[in-house]
């Protein structure tokens, strides 16, 4: 089992920069597939990027597609979403999850971090 915490959320102009962050606790945080999710007020949770247990492999929704990088530090037990050149649609509350091995979907999540872009 894991525990999942982000951090780094906050208040932005729009075209700035922010990194989020999350922690996990357990000792088998490289053995997780991790992602970023969003939910957006009124809207449905979308999957912003995914990284694979060694890195080796990324995923980005077409909306955040070259101004997103996920990332992941094993050895930190944190993954991390640098964000640039923010717009106010990307306001939203942003959710780390982990795929426990043979899970079909996420089934470990944080408690989200909100992202506010300003216009």
């Amino acid at each position: 089992q894991v525990q999942l915490v982000e951090s780094g959320g906050g208040l932005v102009q729009a075209g700035d920069s922010l990194r989020l962050s999350c922690a996990a606790s357990g000792r088998t945080f490289s053995s997780y597939p991790m992602a970023w999710f969003r939910q957006a007020p009124g809207k449905e949770r979308e999957l912003v990027a995914t990284i694979s247990r060694t890195r080796g492999s990324t995923y980005y929704a077409d909306s955040v597609k070259g101004r997103v990088t996920i990332s992941r530090d094993n050895a930190k037990k944190t993954v991390y979403l640098q964000m640039t050149s923010l717009k106010p649609e990307d306001t939203a509350v942003y959710y780390c999850a982990a795929r426990q091995s043979g899970a079909r979907n996420y089934n470990y999540w944080g408690q989200g971090t909100q992202v506010t872009v300003a216009s």
